[in-house]
C-alpha cells in the first residue's frame, strides 16, 4: 500500500498540472454543453449533414418521380405547359399505368386561357356577334377548349393530390378541407408554423382532386433545408404538407388526427412544446397507422443519396415518356408518383445536407419513405443528458490518458478516442434512428489534444531544442529537428526513391594546399565550403550530406520531398560557379591561388536514409545512381567544364538550357549515357547563346558522322569566335587523334572513360 500511495503521489507530482488542466476543459466544454449556442448548434448541424452524407441510397421501387426535364421541355413544350397536357398526364399516370397515388409538386392558382376560348367568346359577343351560328359552334367546342375543365375531369375520381405554397401575405386559390381545427383541440395548444397567406389551387381543380398538399420548403438558417413541416396552421386550421397529404390517399385515410398522450404533469419537454401531441394517427382500412413528429409538428429529413436521377435512392421517368406511352408499366404499376422537375431555370432546387442543387421533388420522395416506413430521425428527449455523460466520461479518461502518455500515445489516444465518439454517434444515428450532437465532445477531444501536445512543447521539447542548437551546423537542419521531436524513436529507416545528387571539387587541390601555409589553407577551405553549403542549403533547399576533404556532397528531395529536386540541383550548381567566381576576386586580391570547381549532378532511384555503424551514423545516400554522379564530376575536368549533368537529370528539369558534350560509358558500366552541361535558364538564353549551341551541336552530329574534315573546319572557327571555351578545346585534340588513328568501322560515337 505504501509503494502504491508512493507511485500514485509521484504521478501527480509529475503530470498532476496537466491533468488537471484537462479536468478544467472537461468542465468548460459540459458548461457549453449545458448553456448552448448558435456557433455550437451550427457545428452540429454540419456534423448532421457529414453523417447524413456517409449514408449508401437503396432504390426505393415504391416512389417514382416523373421528371420534367429538358428532356420533356424539348419535345412537349416551355413551362408552364396547358392543362391539356397535364390531363393527359394524368390520364396516362392513373388509367393507363395505374398508379396509387398522384402527388404533384406544382400548383395551378390561376385558370388556363391557353386554349384562346375566352379570346373566340369576346368575339363572338363583339365584332362577330353577328355571325350566324357562331354561338352554337362556340358552346360546341366548349368542351375540348376548356383545359382547366380537361384537367379537372382526368382527376375526378382519382388518387391525385395537388401542390401548393404558403405566404405571408396573399390569398389566391381555394384551399383543401383541413386535417383539423383549433376546435378539434379541446383547448389544448399546438405549436405549429403559422401562414398568413397561401397560392393554392383554382376551384375546379381543387374539388376534382382527392387532396392537397403544401409543398413550401423549411429553411435552417444558412439556407439548408434540414426538416420539413408536416402540418401548417392557416387561420384556425391545420393543413398537412404534400409527402403527408400523398402518404394519406396512397393509404387510402380516411382521416388525419392529432394523437395527445399524457397530462401536463407528465409530458417531455418535446411533448409540452406540442401541447401533448405525441403522434399524428392517419386511420386507414388496414388500421391505425402514428407518425412522429417533432417541435412545430416537424419532422427531420432524410435524405438518401445526393439526388437527382443518378441519385440511387428514387427511380426517375422522364414525363415526355410517360405522356409517349414508352415507360414499362411495371415501373409504374402501384407506386407513389411525385411529379415535379430538375429542369434548369424551374426554380425547384433545394440546398440540402448532401447536395447544395438538390431537387425539391425529392425533399418529399424522402418523407414519404420515412412515413412509409415508420421510421423517422429524430433528437430524443434525454438528448441533453447523454451529451453532456459523453462529455465527461471521454474528458476524464482522456485527460488521465494524455497525461501520462508519450507523444505517439498521445496522437493515437486521440485518433482512438475520435474514432469512438464518431462511431458512437453514427450507430445510434444509423441503427436507432437519434439524432445527437456531438460537437462540443469533438471540440474537446481535440482540445485535449493540442493542450497536451502544446504542453509537450514548452516543457518537454526544450531538450531537443537544445540539441538543435548543439549540432545544427554539422546535420541537416532538417533532419536535426526531426530527431528532437522525439529522439527515442528516431531511426530514420532507409526507402527507395528517386532524388537528384551532387558532387563538386575543387581543381588542383593538391598544388593549392602546397602554395599556402596551413593555417591561410584551412581559410581558404572555410571560405569556399561556407559559401559552397549555403548556396545548396540556404538558396534551394539541399540536404548537405558531408565534406570530403575539398569535395561536397549533396542531395535533393529527402528527407523533405520536392518535386523539382533536379532542378534545384542544377540551380544550385550554376550558383556555385557564380559564387566560386565571386570568391576569386577576394581570393586574388590576397595573393591566394584562383579556385576553380567541378561538379557532377545525376537524378535516378537510390537508397537514402541513417545509415552507418553503432559509433557514428549519418543521413546519406547510396546506389548505382550516386556512383554515377561522382564519375560524372569527374568527367567535368576531362571535358573542360564546370558542371556535367546526367541524360535523367536533364530530363528532370527541362526549365534550362543544355550544351549537350558527349555519350560516355564510365568505368565499370557497360550501358552508354548522354551527358549535358547546364548553360542558364532557358528563359535567360540570348539568341547568341542559341546560336553557339546550335553550331557545337553540328559539330558533334558531323563527328558522329565520321565527317573529320567538315568537324574540323567548324570546330576552328567556334575555337576562333570563343578561344577560352575548354570544351572546344578538348574535341580539337580528340579529332586530330580521330584523324591520324580513326576508331574502328562499328564504332557508335561513344567515348569509354578509363578513370573514375
Amino acid at each position: 500500500m505504501r509503494a502504491w500511495r508512493a507511485a500514485l503521489a509521484q504521478a501527480l507530482r509529475k503530470h498532476g498540472a496537466r491533468f488537471l488542466l484537462g479536468v478544467l476543459l472537461s468542465a468548460a466544454a459540459a458548461i457549453a454543453c449545458l448553456a448552448g449556442n448558435d456557433n455550437i448548434a451550427r457545428l452540429d448541424a454540419m456534423l448532421g449533414d457529414w453523417r447524413m452524407r456517409a449514408e449508401t441510397p437503396q432504390l426505393d421501387r415504391r416512389i417514382v418521380i416523373v421528371d420534367i426535364d429538358e428532356q420533356s421541355l424539348a419535345r412537349v413544350g416551355r413551362f408552364p405547359w396547358s392543362r391539356d397536357i397535364q390531363a393527359r398526364l394524368v390520364r396516362q399516370l392513373t388509367a393507363h399505368y395505374g398508379v396509387a397515388a398522384l402527388g404533384f409538386d406544382i400548383s395551378f392558382p390561376e385558370a388556363d386561357t391557353s386554349s384562346g376560348y375566352a379570346v373566340l367568346q369576346g368575339l363572338a359577343r363583339g365584332e362577330l356577334a353577328g355571325v350566324v351560328g357562331l354561338p352554337a359552334q362556340l358552346e360546341k367546342l366548349r368542351s375540348a377548349m376548356d383545359y382547366d375543365g380537361l384537367f379537372a375531369e382526368a382527376m375526378r375520381g382519382q388518387p391525385v393530390v395537388l401542390g401548393y405554397s404558403v405566404s405571408e401575405q396573399q390569398r389566391k386559390g381555394v384551399l383543401p378541407k383541413p386535417s383539423f381545427t383549433v376546435a378539434d383541440l379541446n383547448g389544448r395548444a399546438v405549436t405549429a408554423y403559422v401562414a398568413r397567406g397561401y397560392e393554392a389551387n383554382i376551384a375546379p381543380l381543387q374539388a376534382a382532386a382527392q387532396g392537397a398538399g403544401i409543398f413550401t420548403a423549411l429553411t435552417d438558417a444558412d439556407g439548408v433545408v434540414r426538416s420539413s413541416t408536416l402540418l401548417q396552421r392557416i387561420g384556425d386550421g391545420y393543413y398537412p404538407s404534400l409527402s403527408l397529404a400523398t402518404v394519406a390517399v396512397y393509404l387510402q385515410a380516411r382521416a388525419i388526427a392529432p394523437r395527445f398522450t399524457g397530462t401536463a404533469d407528465t409530458l417531455s419537454a418535446r411533448e409540452l412544446a406540442n401541447g401533448g401531441l405525441e403522434h399524428l394517427m392517419l386511420f386507414t382500412p388496414r388500421g391505425a397507422m402514428t407518425i412522429p413528429v417533432g417541435e412545430a409538428l416537424t419532422a427531420t429529413v432524410q435524405y438518401r443519396g445526393a439526388g437527382g436521377p443518378a441519385g440511387g435512392a428514387f427511380r426517375y421517368v422522364s414525363a415526355s415518356d410517360v405522356l409517349a406511352g414508352t415507360v414499362a408499366p411495371a415501373l409504374l404499376k402501384g407506386a407513389i408518383v411525385l411529379v415535379g422537375t430538375t429542369a434548369p431555370g424551374l426554380n425547384d432546387i433545394r440546398a440540402t445536407p448532401v447536395n447544395a442543387e438538390y431537387p425539391g421533388v425529392e425533399v418529399h420522395a424522402n418523407l414519404i419513405k420515412s412515413m412509409l416506413d415508420g421510421r423517422f430521425k429524430a433528437r430524443p428527449d434525454y438528448a441533453l443528458a447523454f451529451e453532456l455523460v459523453q462529455i465527461v466520461l471521454f474528458g476524464l479518461l482522456l485527460a488521465g490518458a494524455l497525461a501520462v502518455l508519450p507523444p505517439a500515445g498521445v496522437m493515437l489516444a486521440t485518433v482512438g478516442a475520435l474514432a469512438a465518439a464518431i462511431a458512437i454517434n453514427l450507430y445510434l444515428y444509423a441503427v436507432h434512428d437519434l439524432v445527437l450532437g456531438g460537437a462540443v465532445l469533438l471540440l474537446l477531444i481535440v482540445a485535449l489534444f493540442i493542450v497536451n501536445l502544446a504542453w509537450g512543447y514548452f516543457f518537454e521539447v526544450r531538450k531537443g531544442r537544445a540539441l538543435v542548437a548543439r549540432f545544427g551546423e554539422y546535420v541537416a537542419p532538417e533532419l536535426v529537428a526531426e530527431m528532437a521531436d522525439d529522439p527515442q524513436r528516431y531511426t530514420m529507416e532507409g526507402e527507395n526513391r528517386e532524388l537528384t545528387v551532387l558532387f563538386a571539387d575543387v581543381r588542383g587541390f593538391t598544388a593549392i594546399s602546397e602554395q599556402l601555409a596551413p593555417a591561410v589553407l584551412r581559410e581558404y577551405i572555410n571560405l569556399y565550403l561556407t559559401a559552397m553549403s549555403e548556396d545548396i542549403r540556404d538558396s534551394h533547399g539541399g540536404t548537405l550530406d558531408k565534406y570530403i576533404g575539398d569535395a561536397v556532397m549533396a542531395f535533393w528531395g529527402a528527407p523533405v520531398a520536392f518535386a523539382d529536386h533536379a532542378s534545384r540541383a542544377v540551380a544550385s550548381a550554376l550558383l556555385m560557379q557564380h559564387s566560386a567566381a565571386r570568391l576569386n576576386g577576394d581570393f586574388a586580391a590576397r595573393g591566394w591561388p584562383a579556385l576553380r570547381i567541378g561538379i557532377g549532378i545525376n537524378t535516378g532511384p537510390m537508397h537514402v536514409g541513417d545509415m552507418g555503424s553503432r559509433i557514428r551514423r549519418a543521413y546519406t545516400v547510396m546506389g548505382d545512381s550516386v556512383n554515377l554522379a561522382a564519375r560524372l564530376e569527374g568527367a567535368s575536368k576531362l571535358y573542360g567544364v564546370g558542371i556535367v549533368v546526367g541524360a535523367a537529370t536533364r530530363a528532370a528539369a527541362p526549365d534550362f538550357l543544355y550544351r549537350e558534350l558527349d555519350r560516355i560509358k564510365v568505368l565499370g558500366k557497360q550501358e552508354a549515357v548522354a551527358i549535358f552541361e547546364p548553360r542558364c535558364l532557358l528563359a535567360d538564353a540570348g539568341e547568341a547563346e542559341l546560336a553557339q549551341l546550335e553550331r557545337w551541336h553540328g559539330v558533334l552530329a558531323l563527328l558522329r558522322a565520321r565527317d573529320w574534315a567538315a568537324a574540323g573546319a567548324q570546330l576552328a572557327q567556334l575555337q576562333a569566335d570563343f578561344p577560352g571555351d575548354g570544351l572546344y578545346r578538348q574535341y580539337a585534340v580528340r579529332l586530330q587523334r580521330y584523324r591520324s588513328t580513326p576508331p574502328p568501322a562499328d564504332w557508335d560515337g561513344v567515348t569509354e572513360l578509363s578513370s573514375k
